[in-house]
């Protein structure tokens, strides 16, 4: 506990500090978001920029609601592919929970859309042979569309311990939803039917956009930059 400029008392939550020490990308994709919003409820998902980033592309998604608790991954970090053991992209988010799990993985990320509500999940892996003890969170984050919508969300898939043998599923251990404050209470839009991903696009770029002479394509809102730094 610390003290401000008033006097007053600032109390520092020993559960986010854990969090932040255990699960240090989390924190950090957790702060851009923040950043982006600037004053607003919820950022658009076409200013999220990967050099933003980039110290956890490789735990970071994009997710897009399909239908009522229900997402597929649309990007995806290569931490998540190694964990299922093969591309992630195009798979339900569901496919990460083990059969247990995904009712309620399904009820609570419904709310992120319709809220929007702020998604941590705190996760621990099946055991076996092969298949060591896993400790892992799960972020996500709401963003908005162009068109005003709420049908992507960013999110964070942090882990500790040894991978072991792939595909690894998890149990959900806890689940904390947030509230986000100064917002109507938004219905999702209506879901239109989706296009399949190509999984032949690796790292963290989005599935290009076929061409079309009647209306021009735009480049994609999100590519991977690497630093040589």
């Amino acid at each position: 506990m610390g003290f401000n400029n008033m006097g007053q008392a600032n109390v520092i939550s020993l559960a986010r500090a854990r969090t932040d020490m255990k699960f240090p990308v989390i924190s950090e994709v957790h702060a851009y978001w923040e950043a982006l919003r600037n004053g607003r409820p919820i950022p658009l998902r076409s200013e999220i920029d990967p050099r933003g980033i980039e110290r956890a592309l490789e735990n970071a998604f994009i997710i897009e609601r399909i239908a009522p608790g229900m997402a597929r991954f649309r990007l995806a970090g290569m931490h998540l592919n190694d964990l299922m053991g093969m591309e992630v992209r195009g798979m339900p988010l569901t496919s990460f929970f083990t059969p247990k799990a995904r009712e309620e993985m399904s009820k609570a990320l419904e709310p992120v859309f319709a809220g929007p509500e702020i998604l941590e999940i705190t996760l621990a892996a099946e055991r076996g042979i092969g298949k060591p003890a896993i400790d892992a969170k799960m972020l996500i984050l709401p963003l908005r569309s162009d068109l005003g919508d709420i049908t992507r969300a960013l999110g964070c898939f942090a882990s500790v311990g040894a991978i072991g043998r792939a595909p690894r599923r998890f149990d959900i251990v806890a689940i904390k939803t947030t509230k986000i404050q100064g917002l109507e209470m938004l219905s999702p839009a209506p879901v239109a039917p989706v296009a399949p991903i190509s999984a032949a696009q690796p790292g963290f770029n989005e599935a290009p956009i076929p061409y079309s002479a009647a209306k021009p394509t735009k480049r994609p809102a999100l590519r991977l930059v690497k630093s040589d730094e």
